[in-house]
């Protein structure tokens, strides 16, 4: 159960914060929002650095470095991207190619035997969120060339996360170190990585004086709720989830985006709602 737990509420603090980095990506860069949220995501959590065995757990620390990179410098810059381009609910929905891929990769890479419900909940969440991508919601049309350029965002960023997501989970399970441990070495990671990379894009965010008092409090909030606490959530879940059952609960973002998609300039009809609620069947079937 807390790992049930932890990933809705994983998915709800990702799917409100995820609408915050949309509408903040019209003052800034998506990876300049992605450098503001993990520097000040690892800041928040630098204590816990004090508390890891560093020599001790050097191959399992190596290990997360790469995760951090992969899933959070990488493809959140990405997913980031992809919201700008192609809004929030449907770049959280290409999270219905993640169940699949995840189950498989589990499989395939860390011996996980999964029962056959396993794999019939996976699908129908995969086949709900998959249409609710083609529903052709929103009330402007962006021109195509742009739409292919948001969607290929978006499926790098799901690789990004499930590649990520599996080092998370053989070391979650594999060594002595916690969830807390674990999401800050890979916030830290990440924010070395974005600032080496990027260093001019993070002296441009601190002298940037068109950020408002509301700017830096949306984006403050949406650190703490959707990085923070998001991905202690996500680590939390790789912990006592496998990592197939843990993918596809985190998956439902598309659904809980249904609540924000109207201010987005979506409108929502019926098959949307039909398959929504469809995948919540699935991780239901999944669960049981």
């Amino acid at each position: 159960m807390i790992g049930f737990f932890a990933a809705i509420s994983a998915v709800l603090f990702w799917t409100f914060s995820c609408s915050i980095w949309r509408k903040e990506s019209e003052n800034l860069l998506p990876r300049q929002i992605n450098i503001y949220k993990n520097v000040l995501a690892s800041i928040l959590f630098l204590p816990v650095v004090l508390t890891i065995s560093w020599l001790s757990n050097m191959s399992s620390i190596f290990v997360l470095i790469i995760s951090g990179i992969v899933g959070i410098s990488i493809g959140d810059t990405l997913y980031i991207n992809a919201l700008k381009i192609i809004g929030t609910r449907k770049t959280l929905s290409f999270e219905a190619l993640t169940p699949i891929i995840a189950t498989t990769l589990g499989t395939w890479s860390i011996d996980e035997i999964y029962p056959q419900k396993v794999w019939v909940g996976s699908l129908i969440v995969s086949f709900s969120l998959l249409m609710i991508v083609r529903q052709n919601t929103f009330q402007k049309e962006e021109p195509r060339e742009r739409n292919i350029l948001g969607i290929l965002c978006a499926f790098g960023s799901v690789l990004c996360a499930v590649l990520a997501a599996l080092l998370s989970r053989v070391i979650l399970i594999g060594s002595t170190l916690t969830p807390l441990q674990t999401t800050e070495i890979r916030l830290l990671s990440a924010s070395i990585f974005l600032f080496l990379i990027f260093k001019k894009d993070f002296f441009d965010i601190l002298n940037n004086r068109a950020l408002t008092k509301k700017n830096h409090s949306n984006l403050i909030l949406s650190t703490l709720l959707g990085t923070n606490f998001g991905i202690l959530f996500q680590q939390i879940v790789f912990k006592f989830l496998p990592i197939g059952i843990g993918w596809t609960l985190l998956s439902l973002s598309p659904v809980f985006a249904l609540f924000i998609s109207k201010r987005e300039g979506e409108e929502i009809n019926k098959l949307t709602i039909f398959y929504s609620f469809l995948s919540f069947i699935g991780v239901a079937i999944t669960l049981i």
